[in-house]
C-alpha cells in the first residue's frame, strides 16, 4: 500500500497547460510490477483514463487524449507528474492519480474560457 498526495492547481484558463503532480510514499516509483495512472471524472460523467507510467518509466496515454497528455516522473523525488495542455472547459473534471488499490485526494480543476 501507497500513500499519494496531489498538487496543482485547481483553476486555470483555456489554452493554458495543467500541471498535477503526485508525491507518492511508503513505495517507489520503480519498485517492479507498480504501475502509475490518471484518470478524471467530469461533473455528471463516470471516470476516464488518462495515461498511465510503468514502473520501467514506459508511459502508455488515452488515445483520445494522446495528442496533449505527458506523463513523466522524478524519481528522486518519487514523483510523477501530468501535464495537459491546451486546455478547455470541457477538461473541467476532479482529477485523480491512483496506483493499484491507492488513490490520491483528487483535485478539482476548472478551467475557464
Amino acid at each position: 500500500q501507497v500513500q499519494l498526495q496531489q498538487s496543482g492547481p485547481g483553476l486555470i484558463k483555456s489554452s493554458q497547460t495543467l500541471s498535477l503532480t503526485c508525491t507518492v510514499s511508503g513505495g517507489s516509483l520503480t519498485t517492479n510490477g507498480y504501475y502509475w495512472k490518471w484518470v478524471r471524472q467530469p461533473p455528471g460523467k463516470g471516470l476516464e483514463w488518462i495515461g498511465s507510467m510503468l514502473y520501467s518509466g514506459t508511459t502508455y496515454y488515452n488515445p483520445s487524449l494522446a495528442n496533449r497528455t505527458s506523463i513523466s516522473w522524478d524519481t528522486s523525488k518519487n514523483q510523477f507528474s501530468l501535464h495537459l495542455n491546451s486546455m478547455t472547459p470541457e477538461d473541467t473534471a476532479v482529477y485523480y492519480c491512483l496506483s493499484r488499490g491507492d488513490w490520491g485526494q483528487g483535485t478539482q480543476v476548472t478551467v475557464s474560457s
